[in-house]
């Protein structure tokens, strides 16, 4: 599994949101490396302990000519894992099952309150005109019908 596959497996917890599932990785590895650089430990209970280790300098041998070289000093990361990983990955304890997503939020839009009658009656005249160009059209039909209808009683 790589960075993009577990932000993708923990996006289920964050309604679904890659952006804050990414957010909340690179927050957990940037605080684990910080306190690491510092030479603090980082121990996270039944996974493991992250902490710095000083290489000694030591000499090596070059594979190629055999020559023997000198390997300098370093710091290098280590994880130690806890009990309680290496019993689940040996199979002599079994995982609770995995947390559920919550469940998701749906966010319903709010309704509007009515307008004041007063901006009401300014907002009514301002549609006037297009609504009386249509009501006019709307009662012409209706006459001619009419006019119509009475002829047939002729």
């Amino acid at each position: 599994m790589n960075k993009a596959q577990f932000i993708a497996s923990l996006a289920p917890h964050f309604n679904d949101s890659k952006k804050e599932a990414t957010h909340a990785v690179d927050i957990v590895f940037d605080t684990i490396i910080r306190n690491m650089a510092k030479g603090e430990d980082v121990m996270i209970n039944d996974f493991g302990k992250f902490k710095k280790v000083d290489r000694k300098a030591r000499k090596g041998r070059n594979p190629f000519t055999g020559e023997t070289i000198q390997i300098k000093a370093s710091k290098k990361p280590r994880f130690l894992p806890a009990k309680g990983l290496k019993e689940v990955i040996n199979g002599t304890r079994k995982l609770e099952p995995a947390p559920k997503p919550a469940p998701k939020v749906v966010v319903k839009p709010v309704a509007k309150k009515a307008a004041p009658k007063k901006a009401a009656k300014k907002v009514a005249k301002k549609a006037a005109p297009k609504k009386a160009a249509k009501k006019v059209v709307k009662k012409a039909a209706p006459k001619k019908a009419a006019k119509k209808v009475t002829k047939k009683r002729k």
